[in-house]
């Protein structure tokens, strides 16, 4: 579930552009406000990337600095553009174009294509398996289903990666790649392939992005002419950009730089489709200009769940491992993660399945519950222990909500019965809007109380019990509503894919679960040769499973259990043992694990590029004079560290009794304006003022996190705490 879903109500559209900065801790209210020149946001999970690019987004829309029609999101899936295309319409910036890579170069495809090419565009096979089948019997290869498949991808990854049949076997040693097949015969296969799409008249879901680059690449009169319409540029999970939706997104920039991207290369978990985090990693390579935000504070995860993710990550190794991000959960204390071992399979299947019943008879949503597994193959047992048990699920890639045939039913009849009003005898004695859609969805299969078991007629039920509870939230945000405005924000709600919760414990592969959160979650089969997966063997592919463990981590808000079985089948040898990840993080364990550091890789900050000058004409940092310690002299590269002015380790010359006054003074301005205590200062700006003890406004506007708006609402406070006078009656409005 999303945090969007997770939220009950439907939020209030802000009255203005500084209404939409509410609410924003300091490092995505730099987000927010930083609408000019590159931008890198290094997000961690669970710090609010989403909503600091939406709000940047509709704060550059509300602010009349960004036109809506001028400005491309980009992401990855369709559910993460819907979302953000339902934040942006509630924050009243309806109309900027919020697409994944593959959507938004269709559009232009489809549109220039008669242009450039002439004609109508070829047809789009849905599936490549059928070609790929009928290549190998043109060249006489045998594959069995498995090779099918393994084949189908190795021509996915050659096409991201830009890599022609004749260069395949070379690319493929280079990136390390297990080949299903001869190096040489994958070749053939790929070039006998292309060879029948050609003759058949019909493209790929990978030839979309090739054909736009070709086109782009190729007229020039076209790429300016889409240059024109689109001048801003949005870039969600960066880390996930394959080289070839790197090329396209160079030729829509062109030679402007108005670009932000938002990732974290401790989520690279799509490498096998081509996807690398270097993008991300050297973007100050690439834009020396750019302003780097870094956002660590978790408001997804409880302290526990975020210091055991911050310990997998701790032993991590290579270039993802050095960007690493320590996680600082901003939530109140949970319970400590659960690990459990289990003899064999089917009994962890059957243990999971019991403490899940616990949880839902402790009153815990069975939507706010996810077990997660390694390979999809683990489902069946899970789904068959669950179904024994008497608990609802639903699996994660199933056929998409609104598509589910009673749903469009559903759709259908409320449409009906809205056009009609008081003449749909159904509705005769339904006094508001949930009472008239529950009278509607009785007809369609809905009752007071769910069908007993599972499967098809649970899910059916799941399905409507979801329309009844969005009609209440619905309710709640707009007393006023219609039936007739319910039917309007189900088709807003259609387009953009924005799907209501369903009642029911989700079962999915950690893969399909990125992106997503649930109060509970059960990490299956954490075992040796399921993860890491046996066919892991390189470094970099063991390092990328622990990625895939850190990602199913973090998507625990409050409870998380680990299990294991030590044998697939009762009875089996107990030959097992534990994920090589846990060792030295669950209890009783030893070896590899090394606790988080606790440096100053959990601080968030701001790293403005060269040149860089602040609101109001402030001088920030840059990078064109490297910052040094003032007591030892070493140069530094923390945040944390350059805001003040000293290593972490050096010692500190702080009035503590400044130190304390400020943070009095703060408490106070936070409860005048019902902000959190950091949206006034953090912590480390109030300890960089107590060490600078500044004398006027010009030595307190040096210190990095003082802005001009700071500084004209507290400053003249500040600076009287630090004379010794009373400051705590200033404070004006923003």
């Amino acid at each position: 579930m999303t945090a969007a879903t997770h939220s009950t109500l439907f939020p209030r559209v802000p009255d203005s552009a500084d209404a939409v900065l509410e609410g924003l801790d300091p490092e995505q209210r730099e987000v927010a406000t930083a609408l000019h020149g590159p931008v890198c946001v290094l997000a961690g999970a669970g710090t609010g990337k989403t909503r600091a690019i939406t709000h940047r987004i509709a704060y550059g829309v509300r602010a009349g600095v960004l036109q809506p029609s001028s400005v491309l999101a980009v992401t990855f899936t369709n559910r993460a553009a819907g979302e953000m295309r339902g934040r942006l319409r509630q924050l009243g910036a309806a109309g900027v174009q919020a697409r994944t890579f593959h959507s938004a170069a269709l559009r232009q495809l489809q549109y220039f294509w008669p242009k450039a090419v002439g004609g109508t565009l070829p047809r789009i096979i849905d599936r490549k398996v059928q070609i790929v089948a009928d290549a190998a019997a043109a060249c006489r290869v045998r594959l069995d289903r498995n090779e099918l498949r393994d084949v189908t991808a190795e021509i996915e990854w050659s096409k991201v990666t830009q890599t022609v049949p004749a260069e395949y076997a070379a690319a493929a040693a280079a990136s390390g790649r297990d080949a299903p097949r001869d190096p040489a015969e994958v070749a053939q296969l790929y070039a006998a392939y292309e060879d029948l799409k050609r003759d058949r008249g019909v493209i790929d879901f990978e030839d979309v992005l090739l054909l736009t680059v070709g086109i782009l690449q190729d007229r020039h009169d076209i790429a300016d002419e889409v240059r024109a319409q689109y001048q801003h540029f949005v870039v969600d999970e960066y880390q996930d950009v394959s080289p070839l939706q790197q090329r396209l997104l160079e030729l829509w920039l062109g030679d402007r730089d108005s670009l932000c991207v938002v990732g974290d290369a401790s989520q690279t978990i799509y490498s096998f489709t081509g996807a690398t985090p270097d993008h991300l990693l050297d973007f100050r390579v690439r834009h020396p200009g750019a302003t780097v935000v870094k956002l660590v504070r978790d408001y997804r995860s409880s302290p526990q769940v975020v210091h055991l993710a911050n310990g997998l990550l701790a032993q991590a190794r290579g270039r993802a491992a050095d960007h690493r991000l320590e996680l600082v959960s901003q939530r109140a204390p949970g319970p400590e993660p659960v690990y459990t071992e289990y003899t064999d399979e089917p009994a962890e299947a059957e243990g999971t399945a019991r403490r899940i019943r616990d949880l839902l008879a402790a009153g815990v949503p069975a939507a706010e519950i996810a077990v997660l597994f390694r390979t999809n193959a683990q489902s069946e047992i899970y789904e068959q222990a669950l179904a024994d048990a008497g608990v609802p699920y639903q699996l994660r890639g199933a056929e998409r909500f609104f598509d589910r045939p009673e749903v469009r039913k559903a759709g259908i009849a409320l449409r009906g019965a809205a056009r009609f009003g008081a003449n749909d005898t159904l509705l005769d004695g339904a006094v508001d809007l949930p009472s008239q859609v529950r009278a509607v969805l009785s007809g369609e299969g809905w009752t007071t109380e769910p069908p007993a078991g599972s499967g098809a007629v649970r899910e059916r039920w799941e399905s409507l019990a979801a329309l009844v509870h969005l009609a209440q939230d619905f309710t709640a945000a707009r007393p006023d509503a219609t039936l007739a405005d319910l039917v309007a924000e189900l088709d807003e709600r259609a387009g953009a894919q924005h799907a209501p919760t369903v009642q029911g414990v989700t079962l999915a592969s950690l893969h399909s679960a990125k992106g997503l959160e649930w109060d509970a979650v059960f990490l299956v089969g954490v075992a040796e040769g399921m993860m890491p997966i046996t066919y892991a063997k390189t470094a970099e592919q063991i390092e990328e499973e622990r990625r895939l463990l850190y990602v199913g981590v973090t998507r625990a808000r409050e409870r998380l259990h680990v299990s294991w079985a030590l044998s697939r089948s009762p009875g089996g040898r107990p030959s097992r043992r534990p994920s090589r990840f846990l060792d030295g993080l669950r209890p009783g364990s030893s070896g590899g694990g090394r606790a988080p550091t606790g440096g100053t890789g959990g601080i968030g900050g701001v790293e403005r590029g060269l040149g860089a000058v602040g609101t109001a004409g402030v001088p920030r940092r840059t990078g064109r004079t490297p910052a040094r310690c003032r007591v030892c002299g070493r140069t530094l590269s923390e945040a944390g560290e350059m805001k003040l002015m000293r290593c972490d380790d050096c010692p500190s010359d702080m009035d503590e009794g400044l130190y304390e006054r400020l943070r009095e003074w703060r408490a106070v301005q936070a409860h005048r304006s019902g902000q959190p205590a950091f949206c006034v200062f953090t912590d480390r700006t109030l300890i960089a003022i107590a060490e600078a003890v500044p004398g006027d406004e010009r030595e307190l506007a040096r210190i990095p996190g003082v802005g001009a708006r700071k500084l004209n609402r507290y400053g003249a406070d500040v600076l009287a705490i630090c004379a010794g006078r009373d400051g705590a009656g200033g404070g004006g409005a923003d």
